[in-house]
């Protein structure tokens, strides 16, 4: 017997998987009776005022949908910082980093109240040789990309702690 048979899941244990996760209280977020049932089209993040910010709120706005009736407000603010980390021995710049933060909180319309916020970071790289266009159109992809990605966590920070806060 091979060892990739060993670790090959039956069939009953796939069958079997759905009624574990059931037992342990699992619900999916997006569920019928999921915390984050109320979330489609509720949250509205507040108006970019830099290319950062616009697609930062773009994939908030994917994740959960444009407001068309927002009861929350996404507020954020945006640091992103680039550093040169891939030095040739003649002193050039190949590769940087971009390192992003983004402090945010939700807050409730009706009543004011901070329901849920933090800080998420995190980082992309991308090169700089070839030429200038090149490298100009890899820097903008790697700010999407890290937009993209804290948006993504903040998504999944509201989505954990919703369960405390939506009605």
């Amino acid at each position: 017997m091979s060892s990739l048979d060993r670790i090959r899941p039956n069939r009953r244990s796939l069958l079997i998987l759905p009624l574990a996760l059931a037992a342990c209280g699992f619900t999916p977020a997006y569920g019928p009776s999921g915390p984050a049932k109320h979330l489609q089209g509720a949250i509205h993040a507040i108006d970019p005022t830099d290319k950062n910010g616009f697609d930062l709120v773009e994939r908030i706005e994917q994740n959960f949908g444009p407001a068309t009736n927002p009861r929350y407000d996404l507020t954020y603010t945006i640091d992103v910082e680039s550093s040169g980390v891939g030095i040739t021995p003649d002193n050039a710049i190949t590769l940087y980093n971009l390192a992003g933060e983004v402090n945010w909180q939700l807050i409730d319309r009706a009543s004011g109240d901070r329901l849920t916020g933090g800080m998420v970071q995190s980082f992309t790289t991308y090169s700089a040789t070839g030429s200038t266009v090149s490298g100009l159109t890899a820097e903008d992809d790697a700010a999407l990309r890290l937009m993209r990605i804290l948006a993504d966590q903040i998504t999944q920070r509201i989505l954990a702690t919703s369960g405390e806060w939506a009605k």
